[in-house]
């Protein structure tokens, strides 16, 4: 089995997330809030849309995530004056917001901590990854 692929990602995906949790909830985020959060503070305001894209998921998973985050006061999700179909994502420009940002600056470092991997390895781990996600996407509507 170990030889599986499925198998060796599915637990290292458990074990990374099992990695991050004990530090997200420091900050009280969740994994897939903290992504959240990492696109926005990267790209700024976004669309649903777009978070959607950047971080590679479907309206209902995000529509949930995005109100809880509301409710932190993280985020601040508002209609787009152009065209009030759009929301529009901006993260909240606050004193909390950006003790948030602060507050999880460390994280990444912790993590590479717990992995005990020089950095040339992890760099090489994530350049293969993201040649394993760019293989298995799905190919675009014709």
């Amino acid at each position: 089995m170990d030889q599986q692929l499925h198998f060796v990602l599915s637990v290292a995906t458990r074990n990374v997330v099992a990695i991050y949790r004990p530090l997200l909830a420091t900050v009280n985020l969740t994994p897939t809030q903290y992504l959240a959060m990492l696109a926005l503070w990267q790209h700024g305001p976004l669309s649903v849309h777009g978070l959607g894209q950047v971080l590679e998921l479907d309206s209902g998973t995000l529509s949930p995530l995005l109100k809880r985050l509301e409710a932190c006061g993280y985020v601040r999700r508002e209609r787009d004056t152009a065209d009030e179909r759009s929301v529009i994502v901006t993260v909240t420009v606050t004193v909390e917001g950006n003790a948030l940002r602060a507050r999880a600056a460390s994280i990444p470092s912790a993590v590479r901590d717990q992995f005990g991997m020089p950095m040339e390895e992890m760099e090489h781990l994530i350049a293969v990854l993201a040649t394993v996600i760019a293989a298995t996407r799905p190919a675009p509507a014709a």
